[in-house]
């Protein structure tokens, strides 16, 4: 057995668009790894640019300039003993633009190679704005021979096997894999298989970072031809780390072992969410984020993964009662506000809403109470959140969540006004769950305090949104753990009406929350993006049309 290769793995956070940024990120590793003896230097899918580049990789002017960059980093290659480089970036192939990987070595660009299988599914549209690519064959870098599955490329047979029987000996993958619950297992599935079917070992390298709704959580590793993998990097950080490869006979393997820090399933949702937040306001440049307090579990649980995200001085809240908000209401969202740390203020709407009535007094005559006049208070908090907002800079945080928005429970330009949701893809029986389990852990990271940070009265009183004397959520909608087993199988599962009903479920309940879920659909296009948890979330998953006149069964 010899020494035959040393890989370090570079798993950064990269800002779509900042090509300089990303080229000093990647620079920075570069330096690293060669200062800790590396061969080889591999950088994520589209390092350079960052991922998903949608319509700006439209414009020819951007893909110039990335191609540029990519020759002024070949330069930091150039010399006797340094490494190579791995980087992705946009490629035009004469009038064809691709999603290329590079390699950089001794100041230039050795190998190009395009990525073939590109995804047109959930979240991703690649073939929209990239051609695929047609060359498979390995890439030779000191007596190696590499083949490069550019991320999709990994998730089915024919490029794994093409490049074996070219001679691969180790498959890399740069990837920009998006986060969602199980996906993780589900990445080692595909990366077993191509192992199984080629005998080789397998390196997989993800990016870490939130952009918009997606957010990729790293947890890159490597696999043996065995299936054996003694490489797990850390979820949710940036890290990089040197691999040593030794070669016995004609099989390499990687002989570093390291396992690193990949958190369960409560704890993957809720640093989905820190990171997501955190890397919207971040690169968006905003101060911090204001929210409207209530002493309702959601606004808690938000006010919490904005304090774990971005610290406790850079998170406003605001308690807005009204004649409909308990007194309870106000002693929790304060108790909520002291245990965070957090900036607080009380401003009443009171005096808001007797404006309105006095307004509209002549305008409502002889008309009677209704959802209106409750829609005008919440459209009043978010009024009263966007003046703070346009005042002194921070970015308004809305809190609804998945249930919600699914069913339409949410006052457009009210409650749904803002920025950036961090609960838009959690269930509210999730929202239970992880205010419960954050007032017993603090996340790996988490900017806040430990101990009880959502008071538990927040968890346990039933559910209101305080709109009308003795409101409660219930009134209008099934219980949550009901609702959410439906929307779970009408969403994510894309049921029909019969089907969910044969779960257990009222038929004229199922067929009601299918209806109400289609007419929410014009709320939800004028809905700020949020942090992708589920395999569908709204926005980049879902497309439905808002005018549609279709349902699974007729309702009474």
């Amino acid at each position: 057995m010899n020494r035959a290769l040393s890989i370090y793995l570079a798993q950064l956070n990269a800002t779509v668009g900042a090509i300089e940024l990303n080229a000093d990120r990647i620079a920075e590793a570069y330096r690293g790894g060669a200062a800790a003896g590396a061969d080889l230097v591999l950088t994520p899918e589209l390092s350079l640019t960052g991922y998903p580049l949608e319509d700006l990789v439209l414009k020819p002017f951007f893909v110039r300039r990335a191609m540029e960059m990519v020759e002024t980093l070949a330069a930091l290659t150039k010399g006797t003993g340094k490494p190579g480089l791995i980087v992705g970036a946009p490629w035009y192939e004469g009038k064809a633009l691709h999603n290329a990987v590079f390699l950089l070595e001794d100041g230039e660009i050795k190998a190009i190679r395009f990525k073939r299988e590109l995804p047109n599914y959930g979240v991703f549209d690649e073939k929209r704005v990239f051609a695929p690519g047609d060359t498979t064959a390995p890439i030779e870098f000191r007596g190696v021979s590499l083949g490069v599955l550019i991320c999709e490329d990994m998730w089915f047979p024919n490029c794994a096997e093409t490049l074996k029987a070219q001679g691969a000996e180790i498959l890399l993958v740069p990837t920009c894999s998006p986060f969602e619950l199980d996906k993780h297992p589900e990445r080692k599935v595909h990366a077993r298989n191509r192992v199984d079917e080629t005998g080789l070992p397998l390196v997989f390298c993800n990016e870490v970072c939130g952009q918009d709704e997606l957010v990729f959580e790293g947890a890159s590793f490597v696999m043996n031809a065995n299936g054996d993998v003694p490489v797990q990097m850390d979820a949710w950080a940036e890290q990089e780390l040197m691999t040593v490869w030794n070669r016995t006979g004609d099989i390499f393997e990687c002989v570093t072992a390291f396992e690193g820090y990949v958190p369960d399933r409560m704890e993957t949702m809720y640093q989905a969410m820190i990171l997501g937040l955190k890397d919207y306001v971040n690169k968006n440049r905003f101060p911090g984020v204001i929210l409207g307090l209530s002493g309702g579990i959601d606004s808690a649980l938000s006010a919490a993964v904005a304090v774990d995200a971005l610290g406790a001085d850079r998170v406003h809240c605001v308690m807005m009662p009204s004649r409909y908000t308990s007194g309870e209401s106000v002693g929790d969202a304060e108790k909520c506000a002291q245990a965070l740390g957090v900036k607080y203020d009380t401003i009443a709407i009171k005096p808001g809403v007797d404006a309105f009535d006095d307004m509209l007094s002549d305008a409502f005559k002889n008309t009677s109470p209704d959802t209106t006049e409750e829609n005008i208070q919440s459209r009043l908090r978010g009024l009263l959140l966007m003046s703070l907002s346009n005042k002194f800079g921070h970015m308004v945080l809305t809190t609804g969540n998945k249930s919600e928005v699914s069913v339409g429970y949410a006052t457009l330009y009210g409650d749904m006004c803002g920025g950036y949701n961090a609960l838009k893809d959690v269930y509210k029986t999730d929202v239970f769950a992880l205010s419960h389990w954050r007032n017993v852990n603090v996340p790996k990271g988490a900017l806040g305090p430990s101990g009880e940070v959502i008071p538990e009265n927040i968890i346990t009183k039933p559910p209101t949104a305080e709109l009308r004397d003795d409101q409660k959520d219930e009134d209008s909608l099934p219980p949550y753990d009901a609702l959410d087993d439906m929307l779970r199988c009408l969403v994510d599962e894309e049921m029909s009406v019969a089907e969910v009903v044969e779960r257990g479920h009222d038929a004229a309940d199922v067929a009601r929350i299918e209806h109400l879920l289609y007419i929410a659909e014009y709320k939800r296009r004028q809905a700020p993006p949020g942090v992708k948890i589920t395999r569908k979330n709204f926005g980049r998953d879902r497309r439905y049309p808002i005018t549609n006149g279709f349902r699974s069964a007729k309702r009474g």
